[in-house]
This record gives structure tokens, sequence and C-alpha cells, in this order.
């Protein structure tokens, strides 16, 4: 077997790693059959970046499945797989998703069958983790070389309370669907997960785009070590806490 470098790090690649996780794709005894784990996505990996990170496997998979708005695989998959590994978590799998756990509402769905619907703050940060690995995997796939340089996931799936944020967010996925528009969408399991790149642009970015259970939408920039940084002044008005209007195509979005 030969063996290449690690898709994270510079150690030697002496195991596969899928990406994303195998979990999230549904086993065929919980989807009546039909097979959802073809072709799935595998790079090389060293140990470390590989069977040190099944623990951030399991969130993602707790953290994704269950989300309002996803397929019917993703719910399916949500009350299979995924409430098997709670109950034998005893709940701690549940618990490490949510930091703060504000609500929780049961659903009876009749036949003593319910429905547990919990919302909350995320542990976004172990998020944007999950998904710095997940990009640079595909990245190492597609590109069939390793990222050297920088991810910032964009997380479209969660919803901000807080106005200016929530604008921000329209205003990126926005953006993001004018970039990506018709672009190919590579995966062999598109109901369960597919992605997208775009070109680099002036500076040498580009995006990625990640759809997970047909309603869970994360955005990665991808800032190659090389590239040249753009300047923008309305970010930096932004970031300063400046009253900002950025637009896209006849839209304005306000922020702060």
């Amino acid at each position: 077997m030969q063996f290449t470098r690690c898709y994270m790090c510079e150690a030697e690649g002496t195991t596969t790693e899928h990406v994303p996780p195998r979990a999230l794709f549904p086993e065929a005894k919980d989807v009546q059959g039909r097979n959802y784990r073809i072709d799935l996505v595998t790079v090389p990996s060293c140990p470390l970046h590989n069977t040190a990170k099944s623990d951030d496997d399991q969130f993602l998979m707790v953290s994704l499945a269950g989300i309002i708005g996803n397929n019917s695989i993703g719910y399916h998959h949500r009350m299979t797989k995924v409430d098997r590994a709670i109950r034998r978590s005893s709940n701690r799998l549940l618990d490490k998703v949510l930091v703060k756990k504000s609500h929780s509402l049961k659903i009876d769905l009749n036949n003593n069958r319910f429905l547990e619907v919990i919302w909350g703050t995320p542990d976004a940060q172990r998020l944007h983790r999950c998904f710095n690995h997940i990009v640079r995997g595909l990245h190492f796939h597609h590109f069939a070389e390793p990222l050297v340089g920088e991810v910032r996931p964009f997380l479209g799936f969660l919803f901000h309370s807080d106005r200016s944020a929530r604008s921000f967010s329209e205003f990126i996925e926005h953006r993001a669907s004018l970039d990506l528009a018709e672009k190919t969408r590579y995966g062999k399991n598109p109901d369960v997960f597919f992605y997208s790149v775009t070109e680099p642009d002036q500076f040498g970015l580009y995006l990625f785009h990640l759809c997970f259970y047909g309603g869970v939408n994360v955005y990665a920039a991808v800032i190659p070590s090389h590239s040249k940084r753009p300047h923008d002044i309305g970010f930096e008005l932004m970031n300063r806490g400046i009253k900002t209007f950025l637009k896209v195509e006849d839209k304005s979005y306000e922020i702060n």
C-alpha cells in the first residue's frame, strides 16, 4: 500500500479518513435498505488527525442530523443512528452539542412516539474546528494537494437572535448564491451531502459550499498562504461597530 502525507499536517498518512465523517451517512438498515454511502470521499491521514478526532465526528453527527429544515434522510438519521448513539452515551452526546441549552419541547407523534425539540447556544468553536477539517480534506481530494493557508467557515444554518448578525448572515448567503450559481455539485449521495467550489478570484481566494441533508449550509472561504488579502472598507467599518450597508444586487443589508 502506498502512503502519502496526511491531509492536515506533514506526517505520513498511514490511515484513511472519510470526509465528511462516515457517521453522517445513514446505514442502509435505517433507511429501508437504500445505500447512502456510495463512493464516500477518503483522504490519507495520520493517526492524530483520524482516530483521535472520533469524538468530533460523533459531535458533528448529533449536531447536524436533527436540525429543523433538514430533508427526510436527515430526520430518519436523527431518529435512528443518532438516537441510538445518544442513548448509549446516556445523553452526554446531546449535552455536548449545546454550550447553553435554553428550551426544550416534546411533540407527541402518536403511537407512543415523541419528537424532542431542543434549542440553545451551540458550541460554535467546535463546529468551526470540524468544518475546518472537512474543508481541508475536500481540498486534498478535489485538488490532489494539501491546503496551505487559512479556512474561515461560516455556519449558514445557525439562527441569530441579534438583528445585525442575522442581517450579515443573509448577506453572506445572498453573496454566496451568486458566486456558486451553476457550479458543479460533487458527491454521489447528494441527499446527504454535496459540495461546490468556486474558482479563485483576483486575490487568489475561493469558496467552498457544503450542504448536508438538503438544509444545512456551510460556506468556507479559503485563503491560501500565497494570496493577497483584499482591503474592504465596508468590512473594516463593520468590524469597528459602525453602521454599514452591504449591497448585493438590488438589496441592502444593514449591519450594526
